[in-house]
């Protein structure tokens, strides 16, 4: 049964002016697009559907984590992020409270960020251990790229001083090679925490479905997951089956060293696999994203032990990084690799420039992920090699003032995440939360790459503003491209699927400030009300 919805429709097909009132729906795809009294007399007998507010797309999250998501924000672990618990003496109660409650029983606890959070102390395997006892507790850093553990914590996961670093990733060591309590990036955060990822598989399927409801309430109806585990497939395929997936969900298999790629499944619209996740690098706010110049040496960098004139490094040598990325890439899957420093940029073009040469690709798709130190030439370099970015904006509404004053300066930290110049080089760039780290806030995405201000009213010193258009395209048109759906979502046209969302004001025409406080007041998946 066709059914013909009536409002202010933006369509964002290609003009971003363009307006229209009524859209038809057949079997969950657009048919047509015009005037109200155009498309009831081209399908009489629809449904008529009166939506209260502005229509536009579906949002896309390009670059989530919504399967590690929903366990670091449910009740099985204590949430201690800065936009949670926004100072140190709360941060200090709430896991008071969670240890004195846990009657023996392991304390995981994600959000620990001593730059936002001023006055945190060192929590190493001896504070952790004073303050825990014989507790284990495992605090995560709000990057997600350490995690801070005590003696006990680490029985539990079965390591100690003589458990080897995984590829890519170490356990910080004291001077007699014992345990620090404190893992560094993917790999070895994984084995810090995977008793509790253990526990927490029995609860993943209404933890996981009630994650992606919220997502859906925000706007967002196709999310990708970049750290995903394929272990979960069955349970998603059950899902999709019930009818009880809220969002579309593109995939990407975590890189290992060694690693072969995964045959082809097939083309579902709701859930497949879209390519392989790489690192380079790791968080600017642990102090290991490898740049050409160094960290600042402040109170805030001294906090975080970094030496005066500290510079990061690389998780992975260029050659390393190529043994790793390119069987995935000769078996046909995109790449898509995390890198912030200008260095650690570098080297992950040069290795995507060795791969792309070898074996003759074209339509690539090549992913850069967040982009932090990007600078406008690489940005040009990138696009000459058919590469594409996603840039975490959302780091200027949190830490732009870090960034400027305490970690980098003005000339480097004033240019972060410098979407103007991606799209300057011709990139189709495009936006994300990067799960958990900040609040799924696609609209303050928008906004704070326009204006690149903070949510203090800092403006930083450098980089360059988007247009609106670049703004909705980041997460809507361009979106859907960088995951290889165009075909299927992004913009509101006849033949794609009818994923779109009812908000209370015009996202074309409000102000940057305006725009970043839209309301969601439906979500819409195949035509189908989902939230």
């Amino acid at each position: 049964m066709t059914k013909v919805f009536t409002g202010s429709i933006r369509p964002l097909a290609t003009d971003i002016d363009e307006q229209v009132e009524a859209m038809a729906i057949d079997d969950g795809r657009i048919v047509a697009l015009g005037t109200t009294a155009e498309l009831v007399g081209r399908f009489p007998g629809a449904d008529i559907v009166a939506l209260d507010g502005w229509v536009m797309p579906g949002l896309i999250e390009p670059h989530g984590h919504p399967a590690y998501s929903s366990i670091l924000l449910s009740h099985l672990v204590v949430d201690i992020r800065p936009v949670v618990i926004p100072d140190a003496a709360g941060v200090l109660a709430a896991l008071t409270q969670a240890v004195a409650a846990a009657d023996g029983q392991a304390v995981f606890a994600n959000g620990w960020d001593s730059l936002l959070q001023r006055g945190l102390p060192d929590p190493d395997i001896h504070w952790l251990d004073e303050f825990a006892g014989s507790t284990p507790i495992v605090v995560i850093h709000n990057s997600g790229h350490s995690a801070y553990f005590n003696s006990a914590a680490a029985r539990a996961a079965g390591i100690d001083g003589s458990t080897p670093d995984p590829a890519g990733s170490r356990f910080a060591r004291d001077a007699n090679g014992d345990l620090a309590g404190v893992a560094f990036e993917e790999a070895a955060v994984e084995q810090v925490v995977a008793p509790m990822l253990g526990s927490a598989q029995q609860h993943l399927p209404e933890l996981l479905v009630a994650h992606l409801r919220d997502l859906s309430r925000r706007g967002i109806t196709t999310v990708s997951d970049l750290s995903w585990n394929p272990d979960l497939n069955p349970l998603i395929e059950g899902l999709h089956a019930q009818g009880a997936l809220p969002v579309r969900l593109r995939w990407y298999e975590m890189s290992r060293p060694g690693g072969t790629a995964a045959p082809r499944g097939e083309d579902d619209p709701v859930f497949r696999q879209i390519g392989v996740k790489t690192w380079s690098d790791g968080s600017p706010w642990i102090g290991n994203i490898a740049t050409s110049f160094p960290y600042l040496d402040t109170d805030a960098t001294r906090g975080l032990g970094l030496e005066p004139h500290h510079v990061g490094t690389a998780n992975y040598t260029a050659q390393q990084l190529l043994a790793i990325a390119e069987p995935y890439a000769a078996g046909g899957w995109q790449l898509a690799c995390h890198a912030h420093g200008d260095l650690a940029i570098d080297s992950t073009l040069d290795v995507y420039e060795q791969i792309i040469t070898r074996h003759a690709l074209t339509d690539h798709r090549f992913r850069l992920e967040h982009c932090g130190a990007m600078t406008a030439a690489q940005f040009e370099r990138a696009a000459s090699l058919g590469v594409t970015v996603s840039l975490f904006v959302d780091h200027i509404t949190y830490w732009g003032e870090v960034l400027v004053d305490d970690l980098f300066g003005a000339e480097h930290g004033g240019a972060w995440a410098d979407a103007g110049a991606a799209f300057a080089a011709g990139h189709r760039a495009t936006f994300h939360n990067d799960g958990w780290v900040t609040p799924n806030e696609p609209f303050r995405n928008m906004a704070v790459a326009e204006s690149r201000t903070t949510r203090s009213g800092f403006r930083m010193p450098g980089g360059t503003p988007v247009t609106r258009a670049q703004a909705l395209a980041g997460q809507t048109t361009n979106a859907a491209w960088q995951l290889f759906s165009e075909h299927e979502v992004g913009a509101l046209a006849p033949g794609l699927f009818a994923d779109f969302i009812v908000v209370d004001r015009d996202p074309v025409t409000v102000a940057a400030e305006d725009l970043a406080e839209t309301v969601v007041r439906a979500t819409y998946l195949a035509g189908a009300l989902v939230g």
